[in-house]
């Protein structure tokens, strides 16, 4: 696993992963969302987790890396502190339940689809690329009377020669 991942750009070092509770580090993922950093938060924590051997159910870890990504220290320790977004990472938990997700990465694709572990790029494509097509269908081609025939121009069509 080091190895792909290292083939890959990461440097993982499972031999300093510390595990914890990650629980706050969950609600720390939805404050830095309220602030457009979702994203980031996300990447800081897992380098964090995977290659630094952080421990990311530590308080004071947490608030450190929530700064590292650009948001307010203070606010990050008192939204952990009053649980502001601890129901909505127990609503999180309910639907992977619900969905039969017991691990990650898991990814649901258009509501209804899940991709369960980390797979390679072709087949996240395909399934990516199934949900665009089945929620952005093509245009409607008209064919009949009312459709434009080919050739016309300024009203004007040419009439093709029949045998």
């Amino acid at each position: 696993m080091t190895r792909v991942a290292a083939d890959e750009g990461l440097d993982y070092h499972f031999d300093r992963v510390r595990i914890g509770n990650t629980f706050l580090a969950h609600q720390l993922i939805h404050h830095a969302a309220a602030h457009g950093q979702q994203d980031a938060m996300k990447e800081r924590l897992l380098r964090a987790y995977m290659s630094e051997g952080e421990l990311i159910s530590d308080l004071d870890t947490l608030v450190r890396l929530g700064e590292e990504t650009g948001l307010d220290g203070a606010e990050v320790r008192a939204a952990l502190l009053d649980g502001r977004h601890a129901h909505a990472v127990r609503q999180d938990e309910t639907q992977a339940q619900a969905l039969g997700i017991s691990g990650v990465p898991f990814f649901v694709l258009g509501g209804k689809y899940g991709v369960n572990g980390a797979q390679d790029p072709q087949t996240l494509l395909g399934a990516l690329t199934q949900v665009w097509d089945e929620t952005h269908p093509a245009p409607l081609q008209m064919i009949g009377a009312d459709a434009p025939a080919e050739g016309c121009e300024d009203g004007q069509c040419a009439v093709p020669a029949q045998n």
